[in-house]
């Protein structure tokens, strides 16, 4: 792990870059105030000092009262992008320290280099580089709400000039929004912010830019309809963020004159005094009075609701857990995250944080659903059995069926009866094949690679809930082989927890012989049934029942051999649930989990740790002792 000092180097700018920044800034404002020369030489100040004077106490109350909504919308910004980063900051120190970042920042000018310090200052563990990386977000994240609101602002009105801008930008801000929503994975890496995030941003930047508009407003003395001067607001407002001068200086009154002639320059010029009083000055000294008193108190609920789980905690849950299939946290995608009483298998995709089967003990719904609201996330289950799915519907979720889980008894299972008819018949043509079956040892997996490029000729891997091939995941695993004449021509492996065993990877060659898998189970059977293990799963079969129904239907018949696989050892069925707090976020829950598994991303555990903010696990898993011989 970095050190502190060696993560806030990059961020550290000189001292002379800042002071040249900030004279550059003061050089702009000068130049717009040259600028303003012979609109303003004319004008009697004392006129403008009169009509300041002469506002009605009423119209600062109300003035304040907008400001006051404007800023905090402003510490939203930064409870949402906190969020979106995963940082733990509870959202009250997030909203302190916004706001108070922003009140300064505005109006001494260089924002982001004045924000991050203020940032810096104000919330405790986080480095200054981190700090100027979410200055720098909350920036980007302003401007890009910004364009688009005063395009949409633009569009409502009467023709004007600037309407093929606005529909550029929409276009432009259309195209950034299916970004957001499908997240392609080459850009997965860059922790780009979902629909969710940039839905929120864009309210907060209504809410923000309105409310200051309207303060402004409110202030004139003049009678104006709040129509008419939102519109020559933003602009003003943008041409102020562009020059970089400190509060927008001479290009905001530059901007607003041009826009408003019909409003006499006095009064408007007294407005304009009167709110950068109220909403710049008042802000900044207030601000500079709490970043100087330092850090709020931390609030006294925990920052993060579940909490990562080492390797060797992982371990120790997986001997508890109820479902061998858990183990799938071995393959990187998927995650364990503790929580008092119990742990959850989460697994992230862009819009979802879902838990994946049943809790591992009593781990309550809330503190996923507090989760994933803390990530910015809709909170979700998928295949949560029959107990989970009910204390899911009595908390007002929406629950679907999705599919059933086969499963068998070893202690009682037999090929005999009518309902094994079919698989008799596989087991006949793979006994009449001389197929061997033998457990592999873990040393021997590296023999696999041969039948699994085989297979890849025509099929691709599957993630998120089932396995992929990966040598150091199957070394952790039960594997069986079937080979003929010495040659392996299948291979499966199995999950073997404690209390049940269950089928994961499933891979064979284009010339084994037909039933070599009914074969292959058949033997994991009979061992099973050696160890007294009293189930073994077949894993789930089904499509969510969320899914559009064309998609379902494609999935469906994807998965109708499989299913006709399973009901050839005549299992019991477990039906299995997907859960979500309502139909909306059923069906994005629904489609993102069908990505995740038909298109998965790569293999690179380490990667996916960081990135999520999980404790990093090693590529090749320290097993415990193993359970059974």
């Amino acid at each position: 792990m970095h050190s502190q000092a060696a993560r806030q180097t990059p961020g550290t700018l000189p001292v002379s870059r800042i002071v040249t920044r900030i004279a550059l800034s003061l050089a702009i404002a000068a130049a717009f105030v040259f600028l303003l020369r012979d609109r303003i030489g004319h004008i009697d100040t004392a006129l403008i000092a009169a009509t300041l004077a002469n506002l009605h106490p009423v119209a600062w109350g109300l003035a304040l009262a907008a400001t006051a909504i404007s800023f905090w919308a402003v510490g939203q910004y930064d409870v949402t992008l906190h969020r979106h980063l995963s940082t733990g900051i509870p959202a009250p120190q997030a909203r302190h320290a916004g706001m108070t970042a922003i009140a300064v920042s505005q109006t001494i000018g260089a924002g982001v280099i004045t924000g991050a310090l203020i940032r810096w200052r104000c919330l405790r563990g986080v480095s200054l580089w981190q700090a100027t990386l979410l200055s720098g977000a909350v920036a980007l994240s302003f401007l890009a709400g910004w364009a688009v609101i005063t395009s949409l602002v633009f569009l409502a009105q009467p023709a004007s000039h600037l309407t093929p801008f606005a529909f550029a930008t929409l276009a432009v801000a259309a195209a950034a929004a299916l970004i957001a929503t499908v997240q392609p994975q080459p850009l997965q890496r860059l922790r780009l912010p979902n629909l969710l995030t940039v839905t929120r941003i864009l309210i907060w930047t209504a809410i923000d830019t309105f409310a200051a508009a309207l303060a402004l407003w409110l202030l004139l003395p003049v009678d104006i309809a709040f129509t008419t001067l939102l519109p020559a607001f933003l602009l003003a407002l943008g041409a102020g963020l562009i020059s970089g001068t400190p509060g927008g200086v001479g290009a905001f009154e530059v901007t607003l004159l041009a826009l408003l002639p019909q409003v006499p320059e006095p009064s408007l010029l007294a407005a304009v005094l009167g709110w950068r009083m109220v909403y710049f000055a008042l802000p900044a000294v207030i601000g500079a009075i709490v970043a100087a008193c330092g850090p709020a108190r931390r609030a006294s609920g925990p920052a993060q609701i579940l909490h990562p789980t080492s390797p060797a905690q992982t371990e120790a849950l997986l001997a508890r857990a109820p479902r061998a299939e858990t183990a799938l946290v071995r393959q990187g995608h998927l995650a364990l995250m503790e929580c008092p009483g119990g742990a959850w298998l989460l697994g992230r995709t862009p819009h979802c944080l879902t838990a994946v089967f049943d809790p591992i003990g009593p781990a309550p719904l809330h503190m996923l659903a507090s989760q994933a609201t803390a990530e910015a996330r809709l909170p979700a289950l998928y295949k949560a059995g029959p107990r989970t799915a009910a204390t899911a519907r009595r908390s007002g979720w929406r629950v679907v069926p999705l599919g059933a889980e086969a499963w068998l008894d070893p202690l009682t299972f037999s090929t005999a009866g009518p309902a094994c008819a079919t698989l008799r018949r596989k087991l006949r043509k793979a006994h009449g094949a001389n197929l061997q079956i033998t457990r592999l040892p873990a040393a021997g997996c590296a023999e696999l690679a041969a039948t699994a490029r085989l297979w890849h000729r025509d099929r691709r891997e599957r993630g998120f809930s089932m396995g992929q091939l990966d040598l150091a995941y199957l070394q952790t695993q039960r594997v069986y082989v079937a080979r003929i004449a010495g040659r392996i021509t299948a291979f499966m492996s199995l999950h073997d927890g404690p209390r049940e065993w269950t089928l994961d990877l499933m891979r064979q060659s284009p010339h084994a012989p037909d039933g070599t898998m009914h074969a292959l189970i058949t033997h994991a059977l009979h061992d099973a049934q050696t160890h007294r293990i009293p189930r073994l799963s077949l894993a789930a079969a089904g499509a969510p029942r969320a899914l559009p129904h064309l998609l379902r239907n494609r999935a469906d018949r994807a998965a109708a051999g499989l299913l006709r696989f399973k009901q050839s050892f005549a299992p019991n069925w477990q039906p299995l649930y997907l859960c979500a707090p309502d139909r909306t976020a059923l069906l994005i829950a629904a489609a993102e989990i069908t990505r995740a598994i038909h298109w998965p991303a790569p293999l690179h555990p380490q990667d996916h740790h960081a990135q999520y903010g999980f404790a990093p696990a090693p590529r090749t898993w320290q097993r415990g002792p193993a359970q059974h011989p």
